[in-house]
């Protein structure tokens, strides 16, 4: 009888919790295709009724998330390299492991609120690069977890044969754990991109946003998660349409990229 009953349980909460999410899925898909247009991909964001569109906002996104990685991706790769191979037992490395986890489930907020302190009130004016570096602090921690661990699933004995043949140890690190490891690292990096992708505080306090075409990263630049949250309360129904559309698009580049993560996983462990 227990056992049913906890099966019964077990299958009632994810019943509850699949339904809570097809219900988002699909009020996202209700209002977020209405406003999915030609116009709304390749028309910057303007004023109400100018049929203006978001593609200034998603191309500020691309490239804030972009440079995020190549900020943050040799980073998290170097330290979590370093903490799995070379700082194993050490004082320093327990330390760093620990800002990395504090970094991990700091929130966004204050990472931004730090940015802002750092590279946005001495300068005067907020940045597509302030955002940058917003989001790659809170992309560094999930890289850092993520690469330690997968190489600490490689073989004690691949590192051994490497030693045995002569290789010098970062020569080992390089060429043979981490090559091992590739699926599981890429998996992590994929992971930090669909964290970053949706972040809306750091940003109020870094890129702000941007209504006009921004490619330059030492000016203000728009993105996706602010444009919803300054259209989503807006009390025009032009606003409020691509506010959907908006959280549509970075919905499902969110999904689409845990799927890709997913399949990698299960690639990886067979």
């Amino acid at each position: 009888m227990m056992d049913k009953a906890a099966t019964v349980f077990g299958a009632a909460t994810t019943g509850i919790l699949v339904l809570v999410l097809a219900s988002i899925l699909g009020t996202l898909l209700w209002n977020g295709v209405a406003g999915l247009s030609i116009a709304a991909l390749i028309h910057p964001m303007g004023p109400p009724g100018s049929n203006g569109g978001l593609a200034n906002a998603i191309l500020g996104s691309i490239i804030q998330t972009a440079m995020a990685l190549l900020i943050g991706t040799p980073i998290g790769l170097g330290c979590g390299i370093y903490l799995s191979e070379f700082g194993r037992g050490s004082r320093f490395a327990s330390a760093v492991r620990f800002v990395s986890d504090v970094l991990l489930s700091a929130p966004s907020i204050l990472i931004g609120l730090f940015v802002y302190l750092v590279l946005v009130a001495p300068f005067g004016h907020f940045s597509g690069f302030a955002g940058s570096v917003a989001l790659a602090i809170l992309a560094v921690p999930i890289i850092v977890r993520t690469t330690e661990d997968m190489l600490r699933l490689v073989p004690v004995a691949m590192r051994e044969a490497g030693s045995a043949l002569g290789a010098p140890q970062w020569r080992v690190v390089l060429f043979l754990c981490l090559r091992s490891a590739a699926p599981g690292v890429l998996t992590g990096i994929l992971l930090a991109l669909a964290r970053v992708s949706g972040e809306t505080a750091p940003l109020l306090f870094t890129s702000l946003g941007n209504q006009n075409w921004s490619f330059s990263l030492d000016k203000p630049m728009a993105s996706l998660p602010i444009a919803i949250y300054q259209y989503a309360g807006a009390s025009y129904d032009d606003w409020v349409r691509l506010a959907w559309t908006g959280a549509l698009l970075v919905t499902l580049g969110v999904l689409s990229i845990n799927i890709i993560v997913r399949f990698g996983f299960r690639r990886t462990q067979s």
